[in-house]
Formats: structure tokens, C-alpha cells, sequence
């Protein structure tokens, strides 16, 4: 990928800076980390020790990390001269453009974050043999190709957009994933260059749920046009028509600031999700797949290992449900380290995501198991339907079963036909969702080995008066006979719970009275026949409406004391807060944009910056006196010059892409 020889002539008749011209003579020694040339160099000019060091740089693979970067822009002159010269007219040239955009990328690999001059000319030219290469019209249904983030926004990005565009087509998500990675005007945070592969995925997951089938853009004003700005003075002055390429209608969508909003909203949107995460590696970065880092993510975006951990308890579940030591638990999803009660819950949480339903319910304020306690887990359904575990009807079973469970308890044996009744009770409770109860059924399990002590019961309802006690009191005989019948084994059990709570034991047949409605009890016969009362058929929508009025009372008592876990160091948040998006020249998002697109051309004419002044609604004149001022007070030198057609002063490409 180098020419050699003795004539190679260039568009001002002297020979081209990258021909190596083997009668130069070339040093002994020579140091390629060393500057030794000006701003363009040539390798008929520079000196004998630096042509040593060029061509040693050459016959090293052109990889040296620590190579000065005008050895780089030599060997690039030679690229950029067969891509825009030779190709015009040599179809083997042409035929050398895959290998020379191959090489591009490797070089701007090592280089493109050395030099950001480097960075730009070398991305335009992969621009330049990406458009030249495609055929397609449906260019943005591609694979978007890897590009080095610079000042501007790739053309091949902006011409896959602009053809959607024009075609009223959805933007694909893959599409815009690359869009927002390389625009300079949005914004990537910290926790998104941390972990970028974590975030291109949470991105594409949170843009498909805003936008479906992708974003779709009307078509704006200002045209697509590409004109090449050279690097090398060997292509300077040849046939502006070598340098210029027209793309019809297609609209250079990189100037409107509405769908970067939109797209800047969800970048944010799925920084913020990825930020926890991002704060957890960076205090150790050997963290990245241990449970303990990993439950700040979402599930869907898990290593395939990590959610194949998950998928293989899913399956040992089934539809039922399954115990684990909670140690036990954490090895299966390679944690490694002590669980905090915020660790627990946001663990509680992602097993929910995956269907998977954990008691105790650390969700619901639950305290949190320790590595010797056991866990019940079952298969959980209709995610995102399920009722919720605060309402007075899901609080009074709870409560329900923990007393019942402590009284089963109190002489000393839970045995195996008291487990078999609370089951069967969960089951006749029709008023419940199917989830509430498989929920319940997993609590009892918990009970069966670790019933709730009647002291410690007695304890949480310390704070209630005796008039809310005895409307809880009521609402459980309520909930007794939801299914339509009281059985005698429930009154005695009622009995025992209203005597722990402190209320009259013979109270329970008033307040089953009332629950009926004034239906009459029925006698009871033989030891194992069911009495009970015959209800209304709306006896269970009135049972959801009574549910409310207690509703408040249960919600705290299961609670746990909130333990208080420090915030974030304020300096932590302020550097995972930083904006990093680069505002050219110091100027707000409109001129900045402008300011960008003027840089894509050496020179412009004023109908088609009207265009673009329109777009970004804009008026062209204030606009580029805005711009000009911003470059004096930094450079002290003007931005463009002319009216008509406007040129883009030389120097500023030179101080910008430094």
C-alpha cells in the first residue's frame, strides 16, 4: 500500500509527498517517536534521518503506538491519493477499496485517539469508499460498519438516516444505536462509556419500547452533499468534480436537534439504569459477572451464562415451588460475596423479572434472609398483571396464615394435617389472585419450618387501638367465609387468633354474623361434615370492598425497620453525572450544529446554507457572525470567509482536529 518510484505526479506538477523515492538518500539511524518534519510533510523533503524512520516505521507493520503522527498522515497520503485519484479512472484501484478500508480501521485503531486531525481526515476518507461502494437503497436495513466518534457524525450514518427518510421507513434500532455512539452532539455519560456493550443493549431495548418498529423522520430541507477536503497536498487542486458526490433527494437529517432529543432522552433514560452498575465495577473492576454486580441490570441483558443460571432454577421449579439455604442460592448465581438488605431486594427483584417468585418477600419490606435461613421459590405468572401484596385482602390472608401458623405452633408440633387444612384454606380463597395464593402457598412453607411467634405477632399490632384491632379481627372473619361456608375447625381457629390479638374469643360469631349478612348458622351435625353460612352471590365483591377499609392498617405491619444505606459520595455522582458532549467552539446546540456542518466542506454556497440555517431555524447571517465572533475570541481568526460562495477558513480545520 505504498507507491515507489522516481515520478508520481501531483495536480501542481511536482511529485506526490507519499512517493518513496528510492535515489533520496536515507540515514543510518533515525527515530520514528520523534517529530522531524513540518505540518505536510513530504518524503522528498524531509530529512535523510527521517526517511530512515519512516520507512523503519514501514517495515514494522506500521503499529508502533508511540509513532509520531506525521509518519502516519506520509503513509495515509498514499491512501487517500489511490482512493481519490487513481480509483476515478483504474478499476484495480477500485477493486482495492475493501483492503484500503480495512486498513483504515486498524490504523485509527492504534492512532485515531492520538491525533484528532488524524481521526477526521482518516473517517472521512472510510466515508468516502462506504458511499462509493454502495449500490443499495435500503442502506439503512445494513450493518452499520465501525467508525471513530469525531466532530461529525459519519456520512454513512447520515445517508442510511436520510434514506430512511425519504422513504417514510422506520429507523431501525441497530441503526440507531450507531447513531447515538457517533453523533458529537449527544451526550455519553459515564456509566455508558464504562460499559458500552451493556449499553448498546439497554439502549436498543428501551428505543424498541418508545418507538416500536424504529423512529420514523419526515425529510428536511437541506440536501446531502459530500465534499471531500484532502489531507495531502498531492490531491489539492485536481478536478473539484473528483471531489464532490451528489446523493439526489436524500436529506442530511444530522442538522435537526427534534430526533436527537428524543434519542439524547433515551440515551439518559438507559444511562441512568446502567449508572448503579457502572459504580459497582468501578470500585472493582473484577466484579463484572458476580451476582453482586450483576443484580444491577436488568435480566435481559445478563451474560448467556449468568441467565443461564436463571433458566436452570426456572426449570427445577416447573409450576411449583422449591426451598433453598439462601447460600445455597447465591452459589448457584455465582455470588460471592455477603448480601446486603438493598443486595437482597434488588436480587428479589431480578428473580421477579425472570417469573420467579421469592418468599420471604423482601419486595414488601419482609426482613431479608440470612445465609443459613431458607427461601421458598416458585414459578410466578402473568408478570406485570399481578395484584398488589399491600391491599387488604393480600395483608389479611398473610396475616391469617402467620397466626394460624403460631397457634398450630403453640404445642410444640406443626403437624402434617394442620399444613394440609392452611393449604386447602389458601386454595377455597376465590377472592385472591392465582399469584396471591401461590405466594401464600411459598409462605407456608416458610411457616411449616419457622412459624411466627404469638409474642412477636402480639408486637406489631402494640401501636393499633383496640377498635382498629377489632376491625382487623373482623375483616379475618370476613375473609373465613369468602368461600361461602365457615367450618367449625375455622371458628376454634378464629377463636385462638381473636384471643392472641386481645379480642373476646365469643366475638368471632357476632362478627361472622355480620360478615353473612344476617344469614342464619347452621347446626352442626357429625364431627366431619361442613357447617357454615350460605352467602349472596355477590358476597366476594363485597369482601374486595371491605378489603379497602383495612387496607391501611395491615400495610405496616409486616415491615421491617428500613435499614439507611448511604448515599452515593457526592463527588462519585458528580463525575457519573458529567455531560461530556463536546460544544464546538463554546457554542449552544444549534450554532454548534452549524458550525459542525461547515466543517464537512472546504466551501459552500449561500442557497444551500440557507438550507441548512432553516432546518436549524436559524437565520444565516446572525448565525455565522455568531460563529465568526466565537472563533476570534479562541483562535483570533475568522471561521469562514465570503458571502458568496463562503469559505471555510484553512486554519480553523487545523486548529479543531488537533
Amino acid at each position: 500500500m505504498i507507491y515507489v518510484g522516481t515520478k508520481l505526479q501531483s495536480a501542481y506538477g511536482s511529485n506526490d509527498p507519499c512517493l518513496i523515492d528510492p535515489t533520496k538518500f536515507v540515514e543510518a539511524t533515525g527515530d520514528f517517536k520523534e517529530r522531524q518534519f513540518s505540518y505536510w510533510p513530504s518524503y522528498s523533503d524531509i530529512s535523510p534521518t527521517a526517511r530512515h524512520a519512516y520507512l523503519e516505521w514501514l517495515a514494522g507493520g506500521r503499529c508502533h503506538p508511540e509513532a509520531e503522527i506525521g509518519y502516519i498522515f506520509l503513509f495515509f497520503y498514499g491512501l487517500e491519493r489511490r482512493v481519490i485519484i487513481d480509483a476515478s479512472s483504474d478499476a484495480s484501484a477500485l477493486a482495492e477499496y475493501p483492503a484500503i478500508a480495512q486498513e483504515l480501521r486498524r490504523l485509527l485503531s492504534i492512532y485515531g485517539d492520538k491525533s484528532g486531525s488524524f481521526n477526521g481526515y482518516a473517517t472521512r476518507l472510510l466515508d468516502w469508499i462506504s458511499i462509493s461502494q454502495q449500490q443499495k437503497n435500503k442502506l439503512y436495513l445494513d450493518p452499520v460498519p465501525e467508525f471513530s466518534k469525531s466532530f461529525e457524525l459519519p456520512l454513512y450514518i447520515r445517508l442510511a438516516v436520510g434514506m430512511a427518510a425519504v422513504d417514510g421507513a422506520p429507523i431501525p434500532k441497530h441503526l440507531a444505536c450507531a447513531w447515538v455512539k457517533f453523533d458529537p452532539n449527544i451526550s455519553i455519560r459515564t456509566a455508558a462509556r464504562r460499559c458500552p456493550e451493556y449499553f448498546e443493549k439497554l439502549f436498543e431495548i428501551k428505543y424498541a419500547e418508545k418507538f416500536g418498529a424504529g423512529l420514523i423522520i419526515r425529510p428536511n430541507k437541506t440536501k446531502l452533499k459530500v465534499v471531500y477536503r484532502p489531507a495531502s497536498t498531492g490531491c489539492r487542486g485536481i478536478n473539484s468534480s473528483l471531489l464532490t458526490k451528489t446523493l439526489g433527494e436524500i436529506p442530511d437529517v444530522s442538522i435537526l436537534t427534534g430526533p436527537l432529543n428524543k434519542l439524547q432522552e433515551i440515551v439518559l433514560a438507559a444511562n441512568n439504569e446502567l449508572a448503579p452498575y457502572s459504580r459497582a465495577i468501578a470500585k472493582n473492576t473484577e466484579a463484572k459477572n458476580t451476582l453482586e454486580s450483576l443484580i444491577n441490570l436488568p435480566l435481559a441483558i445478563w451474560p448467556d451464562d449468568a441467565q443461564k443460571a436463571i433458566g436452570e432454577i426456572k426449570v427445577l421449579l416447573g409450576q411449583g415451588t422449591t426451598t433453598f439455604k439462601f447460600s445455597e442460592l447465591l452459589s448457584r448465581l455465582n455470588g460471592q460475596g455477603a448480601f446486603t438488605k438493598e443486595k437482597i431486594t434488588a436480587l428479589a427483584r431480578v428473580l421477579e423479572s425472570a417469573g420467579i417468585g421469592m418468599e420471604p418477600d423482601v419486595l414488601v419490606g419482609a426482613k431479608p434472609p440470612k445465609a443459613d435461613e431458607t427461601v421458598a421459590l416458585f414459578a410466578e405468572q402473568n408478570l406485570g398483571k399481578e395484584l398488589s401484596r399491600a391491599t387488604g385482602a393480600y395483608q389479611a390472608a398473610l396475616l391469617t396464615l402467620q397466626l394460624s401458623s403460631a397457634v398450630a405452633f403453640a404445642d410444640g408440633d406443626f403437624s402434617a394435617a394442620e399444613l394440609s387444612y392452611l393449604q386447602k384454606q389458601i386454595d377455597l380463597w376465590t377472592h385472591l389472585s392465582a399469584g396471591h395464593q401461590r405466594r401464600l402457598h411459598a409462605h407456608l412453607i416458610l411457616l411449616k419450618s419457622a412459624p411466627v411467634s404469638l409474642t412477636g405477632i402480639k408486637k406489631k399490632f402494640e401501636h393499633l387501638s383496640p377498635p382498629e384491632i377489632e376491625s382487623i379481627a373482623a375483616f379475618l372473619a370476613t375473609v373465613a367465609q369468602a368461600d361461602g361456608m365457615v367450618l367449625t375447625s375455622e371458628v376454634d381457629a378464629l377463636r385462638k387468633i381473636y384471643k392472641t390479638l386481645g379480642v373476646a374469643p365469643q366475638k368471632v360469631f357476632s362478627d361472622l354474623h355480620v360478615a353473612a349478612s344476617g344469614a342464619e348458622p347452621v347446626a352442626k351435625t357429625k364431627p366431619n361434615e361442613a357447617a357454615g353460612f350460605a352467602l349472596d352471590a355477590d358476597r366476594i365483591a363485597k369482601l374486595q370492598r371491605e378489603s379497602e377499609r383495612v387496607s391501611t392498617l395491615l400495610a405496616g405491619i409486616f415491615k421491617e425497620e428500613d435499614v439507611v444505606v448511604p448515599d452515593n459520595p457526592p463527588e462519585e455522582i458528580a463525575v457519573e453525572e458529567a455531560d461530556n458532549t463536546p460544544r464546538l467552539l463554546g457554542l449552544d446546540e444549534p450554532h454548534a450544529t452549524l458550525a459542525r456542518m461547515l466543517l464537512s466542506r472546504p466551501q459552500w454556497e449561500r442557497e444551500d446554507l440557507l438550507d441548512v440555517a432553516a432546518d436549524l431555524d436559524l437565520m444565516l447571517d446572525g448565525a455565522l457572525e455568531r460563529i465568526n465572533e466565537a472563533s476570534f475570541d479562541l483562535y483570533d481568526i475568522a471561521f469562514t470567509e465570503g458571502e458568496s460562495p463562503i469559505t471555510i477558513n484553512q486554519e480553523i480545520f487545523e486548529k479543531i482536529e488537533q
